[in-house]
């Protein structure tokens, strides 16, 4: 796979489903260390297998079966894997977000640019978990998932089908749990 790297970004992390971090420097090489020794590892594709790793002489299918901005969920092995890539900037952000998140008791989600609201997927007094789904914002002909940064109740959409908003525009209010 290769990255172009435009930013200057020296490294990227994974997060697991469960916010385990893994970290990447780029440009990428073909090996993985696991404890102190460095192993070759080589991504191939064939019409027969199809992609796969190759690690010791051994073939592990992998398949991306969903990816959505920057979270991806993945076949490797036929085991199920969901992470996210995040820059270091990302993370740093992510960071200060859930020092200030335990200090409120009501999240408000915003519009994160304009756009036009095409579904909402939530109703007032429904619960929500973090990474759930709350609308869909089609900006610049691209349709963005808008998803819930907490696990909590909501208490308030404000967003409406077929309506345009603008940066920073209250969609949504959540009560945290």
């Amino acid at each position: 796979m290769k990255m172009k790297n435009d930013l200057n970004i020296k490294k990227l992390y994974a997060l697991s489903s469960e916010n385990r971090r893994f970290c990447f420097s780029l440009p990428l090489k073909n090996f993985i260390r696991v404890g102190k020794r460095d192993y070759e590892v080589k991504l191939k594709h064939d019409e027969k297998f199809g992609t796969y790793i190759l690690w010791k002489n051994r073939k592990y299918p992998v398949q991306i079966v969903r990816s959505r901005q920057n979270k991806y969920e993945i076949l490797f092995n036929d085991i199920s894997y969901t992470f996210t890539v995040e820059t270091p900037f990302s993370m740093q952000r992510m960071k200060v977000l859930s020092s200030v998140k335990g200090k409120t008791e009501k999240e408000v989600i915003k519009a994160p640019m304009p756009g036009k609201i095409i579904d909402v997927l939530v109703r007032e007094g429904s619960s929500v978990l973090r990474g759930e789904p709350l609308l869909i914002l089609e900006a610049m002909k691209m349709q963005n998932e808008i998803q819930s940064p907490v696990n909590g109740n909501v208490i308030k959409v404000l967003a409406k089908p077929n309506t345009n908003v603008m940066k920073d525009d209250v969609l949504v209010e959540i009560k945290v749990e």
